[in-house]
């Protein structure tokens, strides 16, 4: 795991030792533990090191290949490098260090682009070519690992955040309003190759990108990985067993390590999952969880799940976040993201990040199940909308009343009401409950919306799970890789291994969501293997914090209350301040709870000053 970045200078002028390293230090925290550099005539590659495998010098980039002609910085992992290393050493290969770095090297010169489809794992890489002077750079499938870029006539610049690119750009980065619209209306960020940052993009998941080192219009960026047509071809999971075969497998590979593993332990379905796994399969005695607590009854707390595995793993680590902590971080946290994020529960994780760090180097999460396991409440939304649209009208009614009958809750029914409406309706619909917004700038950025119909239009219950994975999961993703990498940690997520995904959303509707219950799958494939009150749980938490309580108290609330008074605040013409301020007070006298609301107008308020 580790920090790259890179220049290019199309006017033929050497990039310069003194511009690399500044952006290398400016994202030190990805790799405290070496770095190294690669300059060559309009070229410069930067790296920083967080060492996993191989902890010698060995594993420095960038790395050469044993001719010279390729130049690689790579940050991520190849959980089936072994596996890689073996089929290359057949085909003449030769490897000095036990790095996964040196197989991936060894691979682009083996297959060139096509290497990227025997890959397992997640990289956002870049690979100089002496030969043909261009540079070649990937994501992995999901997003898990970032690649950020600039290009200008005069230079082409990436790296790993967003940061680093500020310190060699030659005109201050201004907001990016699209992004900032679709934030406050939509509650949704790093859907698209855009960022909050006018002229500042990402590489998309599942692209790559190829510029000639002598011009701007050279670079072409084109899909190397396409998730629906492998759904489509994919051999849907024959059975709960297989699916727990598969989601073992990728839960070993990633225990493929030497430093300390731990895993974040929620307390909820996807993480236990992972613990279960590990405690029952692998030879992990000395086993170290990570988890938020807040005290019996208090929101977001899971304890009494957590304490579950009490019997089974050696060393359980807790941090109890308190709203005054949060006002501490909370700087340090939005540092961490370097662009606005839409809701403060993410503070849990970053706490357990805090926390797991001096324990263990890599830590396992459960993120991206909830993408296509159905996890989150309102895709019964869509599964109602699938059953009424293809007139399944019976399922339907049977499905509708053991949701309702299984939560006590009409908020799948509310949702199937919502996705059925024409996409201006749904949009007139967002505003009313955006009604803090000014009117003028609604309208003014209305042109500016990208994502209503993309991830609400979706026909059936595969197309919205894949529309999430397409505009939504990579925001999580970004959330922890950032989380993580703050605190120097490598996070690895199983769930996201692909042949799990594929062949999981390739599944019928009614295995994985139906009768009142999520993860329909995963939870047989659980059984007897966990502790069957996790197993069989219904409500979803995760990492989540009790900020609706913390607005309403000290130093937050007079914090609060001074930024909606501000005059920078007032003069964005964004939000209305005296809308903010009646809605803010009904939050405080309990009348309403919009921590949600709240926290994007500081996180906002934050990144707008934070630019000038």
């Amino acid at each position: 795991m580790c920090g790259i970045c890179g220049i290019i200078d199309f006017s033929g002028k050497e990039v310069q030792q003194g511009e690399i390293l500044p952006m290398m230090q400016a994202m030190k925290h990805r790799g405290p533990d070496d770095e190294g550099t690669f300059l060559h005539q309009n070229l410069g590659l930067g790296f920083v090191r967080l060492s996993i495998l191989d902890l010698s010098t060995a594993g420095r980039q960038p790395m050469q290949c044993k001719d010279g002609r390729y130049r690689l910085v790579y940050n991520g992992e190849i959980y089936n490098y072994l596996e890689l290393r073996d089929e290359l050493r057949t085909k003449g290969h030769r490897f000095k260090t036990g790095t996964d770095t040196e197989v991936l090297l060894a691979a682009w010169m083996e297959w060139g682009k096509e290497c990227l489809h025997r890959f397992n794992g997640m990289w956002a890489f870049a690979i100089y070519d002496r030969k043909t002077d261009t540079l070649f750079a990937a994501r992995d499938r999901f997003g898990i690992k970032p690649f950020y870029y600039t290009l200008s006539c005069n230079r082409f610049v990436f790296a790993s955040e967003i940061p680093p690119l500020k310190k060699v750009v030659e005109e201050p980065l201004q907001e990016n309003q699209s992004a900032i619209y679709n934030y406050l209306v939509y509650n949704r960020t790093d859907y698209a190759a855009e960022t909050f940052f006018k002229n500042v993009h990402k590489l998309h998941h599942g692209c790559m990108l190829e510029i000639q080192l002598s011009a701007p219009d050279t670079l072409t960026i084109s899909k190397w990985y396409d998730l629906k047509s492998r759904v489509d071809n994919a051999k849907p999971l024959e059975s709960a067993e297989e699916f727990y075969d598969l989601f073992r497998s990728a839960v070993l590979l990633r225990l493929r390590s030497d430093v300390p593993v731990g895993v974040c332990l929620s307390g909820g379905l996807d993480s236990s999952a992972i613990v279960s796994v590990i405690t029952k399969e692998a030879d992990q005695n000395g086993l170290q969880t990570f988890s938020a607590i807040y005290g019996e009854g208090k929101r977001g707390d899971e304890s009494e799940y957590i304490r579950e595995f009490g019997d089974s793993v050696a060393n359980m680590h807790y941090t109890k976040p308190n709203g005054a902590e949060f006002f501490e971080d909370m700087a340090g946290m939005v540092k961490a993201q370097a662009e606005p994020f839409p809701t403060s529960s993410i503070y849990a994780q970053y706490r357990v990040m805090k926390l797991a760090a001096g324990n263990a180097v890599v830590t396992l999460d459960g993120q991206g199940a909830d993408e296509y396991l159905a996890g989150y409440h309102y895709f019964f939304g869509f599964l109602f909308k699938d059953l009424v649209k293809s007139l399944s009208l019976i399922r339907f009614f049977q499905e509708s009343k053991a949701y309702v009958q299984e939560h006590r809750s009409m908020f799948g029914l509310k949702t199937f009401a919502y996705l059925m409406l024409p996409e201006a309706l749904r949009t007139k619909i967002s505003l009313n409950r955006k009604k803090y917004i000014m009117e003028d700038y609604f309208h003014d950025q209305y042109i500016n919306r990208s994502i209503s119909d993309t991830l609400y239009g979706s026909g059936t219950l595969r197309e919205a799970m894949i529309s999430h994975f397409e505009v939504k999961l990579e925001h999580l993703l970004k959330y922890q890789d950032r989380n993580s990498m703050f605190h120097s940690l490598e996070g690895r997520v199983p769930f996201l291994d692909y042949r799990l995904v594929e062949r999981t959303l390739a599944l019928s509707s009614e295995q994985i969501i139906g009768k009142g219950s999520t993860k329909r799958i995963l939870r047989e494939s659980m059984n007897q293997k966990m502790p069957e009150k996790i197993r069989l749980r219904k409500d979803k938490i995760g990492f989540n914090t009790p900020e609706d309580e913390w607005f309403r108290q000290e130093p937050l609330r007079t914090y609060i209350m001074d930024l909606l008074h501000s005059d920078s605040f007032r003069n964005r013409k964004i939000i209305d301040p005296e809308v903010a301020l009646r809605l803010y007070q009904k939050h405080v006298n309990q009348e309403i709870n919009i921590s949600r609301d709240i926290w994007k107008w500081i996180n906002l308020e934050m990144f707008l000053s934070e630019l000038k």
